[in-house]
């Protein structure tokens, strides 16, 4: 029986090199010459510091520009409260992998109210989906792609 897993995996050296970049250019730019604006990166935590909320909301924009141009999708980033203090700000964003219980279980709705001849299940941080057909397997795939979901997902695994 032909089956699929739908995940949601990001690609730790893009997101990587894209800080390393990020913090490059604020090291040239004009405007941060003599702050202390940086780009941290610990796991799957980026820490954004600036000596400002305004500078540090301009440091996210260039974070951002140079996931985007890397290919990495920003629906993972899960952005926490930003912090200020007399000296800082800073604010911490989570990269995010793997689907979670809720996002699944949107995914095996969407699929159910297809009313298309497969079975979705969830295993883990991923949902199988398995059909009689390849057909209804490709029709499954198309229908995720134009759905709204929170998560970037990715469809690997298939197996005839």
């Amino acid at each position: 029986m032909p089956s699929f897993d739908i995940v949601s995996k990001v690609n730790q050296h893009e997101v990587t090199n894209a800080v390393d970049q990020a913090n490059r250019e604020l090291s040239s730019r004009f405007d941060f010459k003599g702050t202390n604006a940086r780009l941290e990166l610990a796991k799957n935590i980026i820490t954004i510091i600036a000596p400002t909320d305004y500078q540090l909301k301009q440091v996210d924009e260039i974070l951002c520009n140079k996931l985007a141009k890397r290919q990495v999708d920003l629906r993972t980033l899960k952005y926490k409260n930003i912090e200020i203090n007399l000296s800082e700000a800073r604010q911490e964003l989570e990269v995010r992998e793997g689907l979670n219980a809720e996002v699944a279980k949107k995914v095996v709705k969407i699929i159910k109210d297809a009313n298309l001849k497969v079975q979705s299940s969830i295993q883990g941080e991923q949902v199988r989906v398995t059909g009689k057909k390849r057909d209804d397997l490709q029709e499954v795939i198309a229908l995720l792609k134009d759905a709204k979901v929170e998560m970037p997902l990715q469809f690997e695994n298939f197996r005839d």
